[in-house]
């Protein structure tokens, strides 16, 4: 069966609830679409703004508070809230790859051995049990063991090699700049990295699919050799699509694909939004020419406007108030018209939080071309 880049658009907009608001609480909506990018602390709830009806973000600060939803450096090895039932599975699947990225680099070059990390993260995490520990904490503790030389190769490896999860520290968002650890939840996971994987794949189709072996790899930041072995032992229960370009696409069957004339509402998402991430080829939401605008030298992937299910320019937050949009091209006056609605309702939701969300990304705006400006709602 072939799939068409419209039909694949939506099918991933659907099972990232982005065709409609749902009605589901903040947990639930996290463990259907699996993770949200968290480098922001704002992200994760501009995420869910747009995507659960009537959402309040207090739902959201107590299931960080009480650890349902957990923040941790996981997936592109890169800060992401998840469900604390997941936390195991994205933690085992991905292990080869901590092991491999954070036991390497600064860490080796403290003179440090990955046997010496293995040593020190029972005490290390018994310490961060006790209470919240911050950076300082953690490179003190280490300095005590490893010595004040070895100590910041030590805890850049051990912060997220370690199961360490980030404690709320409060603000608007729960998480402020300054970060706070606490010792994660068993991670153990029975059957070790390869069942975790061959459990993750289904998770993540649903979520995310139609996908090939090149986005799964991207997503879970895992080697391609160990995906296309677990789609080898999973071929029984996935279902084989040919993509727009040719690609293999693998699917779950009864995987949502909803018809491509379904209407996509517009958006105003998130900064690093999981649905801009999630694949290696991320054309099925970002146009290619788009693609350096959205997402800058240094990895900051910018505010962006959905328009018709794909990326159609960025947003921030006015000097005036309102709603900035820069449009990369010409918008037909419906468009701007449902932009201007979720600016109406972005803007007073964010009034009874931080007004002024993303401010100090402002820099970028200097650096994009010419194109359509509005302030919205007005």
């Amino acid at each position: 069966m072939k799939i068409s880049e419209r039909e694949l658009n939506r099918a991933t907009l659907g099972r990232q609830l982005l065709l409609r608001r749902e009605p589901l609480g903040a947990a639930d909506a996290v463990r259907r679409i699996l993770a949200l990018q968290a480098q922001q602390p704002e992200s994760p709830y501009l995420a869910l703004w747009n995507r659960l009806d009537g959402f309040d973000p207090a739902s959201l600060d107590t299931a960080f508070a009480d650890r349902t939803l957990l923040k941790a450096t996981l997936l592109r090895i890169t800060l992401h809230a998840v469900h604390r039932e997941d936390y195991p599975l994205l933690r085992a699947a991905m292990y080869p790859t901590l092991r491999a990225t954070r036991l390497g680099y600064r860490y080796a070059a403290a003179g440090l051995t990955p046997a010496t990390a293995d040593e020190l993260q029972p005490g290390l995490l018994q310490f961060a049990d006790q209470e919240p520990r911050s950076n300082g904490d953690m490179t003190a503790w280490l300095a005590e063991r490893v010595g004040e030389e070895r100590k910041d190769g030590a805890w850049w490896g051990l912060r997220a090699y370690a199961p360490l999860v980030h404690a709320v520290t409060g603000g608007p968002w729960s998480f402020g700049t300054s970060p706070a650890y606490v010792a994660g939840p068993d991670d153990s996971f029975q059957g070790g990295a390869d069942a975790a994987l061959l459990e993750l794949v289904p998770r993540y189709l649903a979520a995310f699919g139609p996908a090939s072996v090149a986005d799964m790899a991207q997503f879970a930041t895992v080697r391609r050799g160990r995906v296309r072995m677990a789609v080898r032992e999973l071929a029984d229960s996935l279902e084989e699509l040919e993509g727009p370009d040719g690609t293999v696409l693998y699917d779950i069957p009864g995987g949502l694909r909803p018809d491509a004339d379904t209407p996509a509402p517009p958006r105003l998402m998130a900064m690093w939004d999981s649905v801009l991430l999630a694949h290696a080829d991320r054309s099925r939401v970002i146009p290619p020419e788009y693609r350096p605008l959205v997402t800058r030298v240094n990895g900051d992937v910018l505010p962006t406007l959905l328009v018709d299910g794909k990326v159609a320019g960025v947003w921030r937050v006015a000097e005036t108030g309102g709603i900035e949009a820069t449009a990369f091209h010409d918008l037909p006056s419906e468009a701007w018209e449902g932009l201007a609605e979720e600016a109406r309702g972005l803007v007073a939701w964010l009034a009874e939080r931080e007004s002024r969300v993303y401010r100090r990304y402002g820099h970028w705006w200097k650096k994009l071309p010419d194109g359509q400006v509005r302030v919205l709602p007005g």
